[in-house]
């Protein structure tokens, strides 16, 4: 019999519909490829077609804006948000609009066309989280820009519109409604019982056991207990953090191997599925109120990954009610398994 299940920090209900049984074979398609053309503006050699780079990682102290570079980060030409003029709020009768302000950038994060970000070494992996901490510090120091996301899309299915790994930065004037139902629900168990909701998830998760696909001394991954789609996963550091612009060199170190270990667990067991990677982060600081006055407290920064396996339907659509055909308990032993 299907069963519901809550998520206490992102407050949506799923159904565990076990008795279908999908394992991984049943999910298994022809891979995260990406439709396009011959020619790639990522790839070295074509550095001129892209804007300038506002960050790179250059090995050999090569110059701007021409080969050499292991990572470039760049402003996006398709941008959702520019960063011309000035911040503007208005009413229109009962809607509410602004301007599009804010920063859209890219991370190249390989000069090799075919490799994903699983096959990255953890050196590699180590650069492209200092690459995201670089321009997050150099981000927030805006307080019109009220949060700042890093998010990849891995595959057409997931959204790439571009065979080259890339992921991306965006700076917005306002907090994203998942983000801020996480702010809210972290505030609120705190106030009641004094604790970090996601510390007590950590530590019942790994008392129990049964959805740990795999830990490290400073982060562990699992299959969230309400996991919307199957084979879901979500990374979290162990200590108590709620700014991931506060991570030790230690910690980079340690996150990047959280990360190669989990998308070589997806990419074996699932022959390397689209996914989307969201990492969840504070709020910006320099943007702050007191609505977030417990926020070191209470929120506690985390990853995200959805693998695009399934598409979704009226039901969830109309409801924004989840149906899993995997359980994450069964996930979890398959990707446990998987290395």
């Amino acid at each position: 019999m299907p069963e519901l299940r809550y998520d206490p920090l992102r407050r949506y209900w799923v159904s565990i519909a076990a008795e279908r049984g999908m394992r991984p074979s049943d999910f298994v398609k022809a891979g995260a490829e990406t439709s396009g053309g011959d020619f790639c503006p990522f790839c070295p050699g074509n550095e001129h077609v892209t804007p300038p780079e506002v960050y790179a990682w250059r090995p050999d102290d090569s110059p701007p804006d021409g080969p050499g570079w292991e990572l470039r980060v760049v402003p996006s030409k398709f941008r959702a948000l520019a960063v011309e003029g000035d911040l503007t709020r208005e009413a229109e009768g009962i809607f509410e609009k602004m301007n599009g302000f804010g920063v859209h950038e890219v991370v190249i994060e390989t000069p090799q066309h075919h490799l994903g970000m699983a096959d990255y070494s953890l050196e590699h992996l180590g650069e492209i989280i200092r690459a995201y901490l670089s321009r997050l510090t150099e981000l927030k120091t805006d307080p019109r820009l009220r949060y700042i996301m890093i998010a990849k899309n891995h595959g057409e299915a997931a959204g790439a519109t571009l065979a080259h790994s890339h992921s991306q930065l965006i700076a917005a004037p306002i907090i994203p409604p998942v983000v801020s139902t996480e702010l809210d629900s972290a505030r609120e168990y705190y106030r009641e019982r004094g604790r970090c909701l996601l510390c007590d998830v950590i530590e019942q998760e790994l008392e129990a056991g049964e959805r740990i696909v795999s830990q490290s001394d400073g982060f562990v991954t699992l299959a969230p207990f309400a996991s919307q789609v199957p084979f879901e996963l979500c990374i979290v550091p162990k200590r108590h953090q709620h700014a991931f612009a506060a991570i030790t060199e230690d910690e980079v170190a340690g996150l990047a191997w959280a990360l190669k270990d989990a998308l070589t667990r997806l990419k074996l067991i699932l022959k390397d599925p689209a996914y989307n990677l969201a990492f969840h982060i504070a709020p910006n600081a320099e943007a702050s109120s007191g609505r977030w006055s417990t926020l070191e407290m209470d929120f506690h920064w985390h990853v995200e990954v959805i693998p695009r396996l399934i598409q979704s339907h009226g039901f969830e659509r109309g409801m924004g009610f989840y149906v899993n055909f995997t359980p994450p308990e069964e996930a979890a032993s398959h990707l446990r398994e998987s290395l």
